[in-house]
């Protein structure tokens, strides 16, 4: 099969070709493609549904692997413990969320709209709107090309944070050591959401924090919240051609680093795997900060300035990328971008965040054959 550029396997839509490309539909040409590679001394990327990647327009030396397994299993079914899930790791993130509303299955509504794969969500310990998917998650099913074998981590043995995980830390130059086959969670069978924990969601849903509401009603709010800023996927939306939020939210442990923040500052606090609290952890807002430095939305498009910084939005990328109309988090490609000029377009949103508050942005995609 002839390799694609990695620009039709991401949502940002650059990138340029693999040396080789292996698309795997079961989890046995999974493990035999990586298996391959390795054996083969090749570097190995492996791609789901590519909305957490932003790749180099060189391409990439190595093999492609093509993560496109699919399918939803019911292991076990308790009305005491709850119900356990298993979801194949090319499964469609989206879809797998949207089978568990129509089954009355809680846990996962509020994780509605986001884009990728199901096998990338234990990674990173994706999150939105109050909920991390580690919340839910019993256990995953893992190749480890070191070992050599198929490993089960539980939730405890993926050590999960904020935006992170075992995982994540195996990386190398965006390469994994454990490759996710499956991913199962443990989900409530019951017709209402977890308790609401996000001001915006409970307030478009007419609740009060700690309350909760129908699941439809949920997956429906954080549809229509994440389509207004531009983070549901739309090929009519340039706005959606990006990694989603480029830059997490920084988790501040200085207290002379708060204090030095204006008070309208927002923050939150951070939270551990079970949802209790870390003492001394105080997490800010990357929006907020990317916004109170001057970068507004659509930062980059011609006519656009940082007043601030007295920097002229166009100079950055010719207008080929710039950040959202809609969203300051995301870095888009307004239809001509190549990958230096999204890069270019963060580097300069980063170094400007810095500069006004002293607070560094750390990137949320894996950066393949790049560097901000």
């Amino acid at each position: 099969m002839n390799a694609p550029r990695l620009a039709d396997l991401t949502t940002t839509a650059v990138g340029g070709p693999a040396s080789r490309y292996v698309k795997a539909e079961t989890e046995e040409q999974l493990t035999r493609a990586v298996a391959a590679a390795d054996d083969a001394g090749e570097p190995i990327l492996i791609v789901g549904g590519g909305s957490n990647i932003l790749a180099s327009d060189n391409g990439f030396e190595g093999t492609v692997v093509h993560v496109a397994t699919e399918g939803i299993h019911v292991v076990e079914t308790s009305s005491a413990r709850g119900s356990l899930v298993e979801v194949q790791a090319g499964h469609s993130w989206e879809r797998a969320v949207q089978w568990s509303v129509q089954q009355g299955l809680a846990g996962l509504e509020t994780l509605s709209g986001i884009p990728g794969t199901t096998g990338a969500t234990p990674v990173q310990n994706v999150g939105a709107y109050g909920t991390e998917v580690s919340q839910t998650i019993d256990s995953v099913r893992a190749w480890d090309r070191q070992a050599r074998e198929l490993r089960t981590f539980s939730a405890g043995d993926l050590e999960f944070s904020y935006r992170d995980s075992v995982l994540k830390r195996s990386m190398e130059h965006g390469t994994p050591r454990y490759v996710v086959l499956s991913v199962t969670f443990r989900l409530l069978p019951q017709a209402v959401g977890l308790p609401v924990r996000y001001g915006q969601l409970a307030s478009a849903l007419g609740v009060e924090i700690g309350e909760c509401a129908p699941l439809d009603a949920v997956r429906e709010t954080v549809l229509r919240l994440r389509a207004s800023k531009g983070m549901v996927l739309n090929p009519q939306d340039r706005d959606t051609y990006s990694t989603g939020s480029f830059f997490t939210n920084p988790i501040v442990e200085d207290p002379a680093r708060l204090e030095a923040l204006p008070d309208d500052a927002p923050r939150y606090p951070v939270l551990d795997a079970a949802g209790q609290q870390i003492p001394g952890a105080t997490k800010l807002s990357a929006a907020w900060l990317i916004d109170q430095s001057g970068f507004g939305k659509g930062f980059g498009l011609p006519g656009s300035r940082n007043q601030q910084l007295d920097l002229d939005g166009e100079s950055v990328a010719a207008g080929r990328a710039a950040v959202s109309t809609k969203h300051t988090l995301a870095m888009t490609n307004r239809g001509r971008a190549s990958s230096e000029d999204l890069a270019s377009l963060a580097r300069t949103v980063r170094d400007g965040v810095e500069h006004v508050f002293g607070v560094r942005l750390v990137p949320e995609p894996v950066l393949v054959g790049m560097s901000l």
